[in-house]
């Protein structure tokens, strides 16, 4: 019975920190990001009706701006990963507090100068949040085994979306003022319980890098890598060949994982906007966000359940045509039927991007993937820069955001075009040439 329970409660312990490991990388994510960012979208229609409850109040030109504001942060952060050297955990704890800070001053200002300030920092610190918790999360639930989990990290922005929009949808009659300084507190209570796993995380992560069964070879870590692409194997000399294909695969990897950030963000950031111009009058609008966060959360899960063996590339190709067809959707059935289906469709495969690229950025970089990861975000935060600064213009102009929409879901479309070429090219296996990923 006590060897029974020896074997068993080691096997137990790394279940159960594999748990907590995803759980406090979700909850960062739904603050980071959920909060951080994209709560802006479902309190950008108060913002611009501010006026009438006597808070500060913008127009849509403006709005633009400021989610641009916001993307531009978000592209100089995620290139700043790769020179920054910091311990991941560190770097998690203090963009949390940040993240908690720079929305509470949305709250307590009124100036666009400072707002804008205030976007483009959190654009930066989300970047930072998102990269070192996808870095040190995968890292950990690969030294615990915990696999499964690996989903579980992205549904966080789909988490804090969801609870963003709903909780704006109860008390959006109160204004945008009050619902960035309600925010700043839940933010402050989730990072409040997560705090202390990233402390157990750098003395585990210490403790392991001393132990000799973190760096096992051989058949055990051939399957940790074929399953989860995460776990590089030692350099050999047939690896060496395939340094040109290894290349060309991070550079594809950087320029193609770039066009979804434009190709969504319009939508992203004028959804509700979009929804009440097309539905005056209607209670679903508020909805629509939501529901673009509980397809995401669904998306993450069934995302990290499909098969590892699967070629990346060809499961980003997939992605962008989701992305694209739910787009069209809006514009073509402009109901609540048809932007209800077309949230959907966006929303499921938005963090299952992400997954499919990170996974990819591992399989090329092995732990040492925060560079790569951080370019391919900065070219994600390139195309984040320039949807709200080509759709605002042209929705001012023409009256309609449809143009604007047409172009977005065309670029998905080339983007997955270019994405199935790559996959007919020869794969180099750079850092991982053992891990039976391709």
């Amino acid at each position: 019975m006590t060897d029974l329970a020896s074997h068993a409660y080691p096997h137990l312990h790394e279940r159960h920190a594999g748990r907590r490991a995803a759980l406090a990388c979700m909850v960062t994510l739904a603050v980071a990001l959920g909060i951080g960012r994209f709560a802006f979208t479902p309190l950008l229609p108060l913002m611009l009706h501010g006026a009438a409850l006597g808070q500060p109040q913008i127009d849509i030109q403006h709005g633009g701006w400021l989610a641009s504001f916001n993307y531009a942060g978000y592209f100089a952060g995620a290139v700043s990963c790769a020179a920054l050297r910091a311990d991941p955990a560190r770097m998690v704890r203090v963009g949390l507090v940040a993240t908690v800070l720079l929305t509470l001053a949305m709250g307590l200002t009124g100036q666009f100068w400072v707002w804008a300030l205030v976007r483009f920092v959190a654009g930066a610190v989300s970047a930072w949040t998102f990269v070192f918790a996808s870095q040190w999360g995968l890292r950990r639930l690969a030294e615990v085994g915990a696999h499964a989990w690996s989903g579980v990290i992205y549904t966080g922005p789909g988490v804090g979306i969801v609870g963003t929009g709903l909780l704006v949808s109860v008390a959006g009659g109160y204004g945008a003022v009050p619902g960035w300084i309600g925010f700043a507190v839940i933010g402050a209570v989730l990072s409040a319980l997560v705090w202390p796993v990233f402390g157990e995380a750098r003395r585990t992560a210490a403790a392991s890098s001393a132990s000799p069964a973190v760096a096992s070879s051989g058949v055990a870590q051939s399957a940790d890598a074929s399953r989860t692409g995460a776990n590089p194997a030692p350099r050999t000399a047939g690896a060496h060949p395939s340094r040109a294909a290894h290349r060309a695969d991070a550079v594809w990897l950087v320029l193609l994982y770039g066009i979804p950030g434009f190709g969504y963000i319009i939508t992203a950031t004028f959804l509700p906007v979009i929804a009440r111009h097309a539905l005056p009058g209607s209670a679903w609008p508020d909805l629509f966000w939501p529901m673009f966060g509980a397809a995401l959360i669904v998306g993450a899960l069934l995302a990290a359940r499909l098969p590892t063996h699967w070629d990346n590339r060809a499961l980003l190709a997939g992605a962008y045509v989701l992305q694209a067809i739910g787009i069209a959707l809006g514009i073509v059935w402009p109901t609540a039927g048809g932007f209800s289906l077309g949230s959907i469709l966006i929303g499921l495969p938005f963090t299952a991007i992400t997954l499919f690229a990170m996974r990819e950025a591992r399989r090329l970089h092995g732990d040492d993937a925060a560079g790569l990861m951080g370019y391919a975000t900065a070219a994600y935060g390139i195309g984040q820069i320039a949807g709200p600064l080509v759709a605002a213009p042209i929705a001012a102009h023409t009256g309609s955001f449809s143009p604007a929409l047409w172009l977005a879901a065309g670029a998905l479309l080339a983007g997955a075009v270019g994405l199935i070429a790559v996959t007919r090219r020869p794969r180099g296996r750079g850092r991982m040439p053992d891990c039976g990923c391709n």
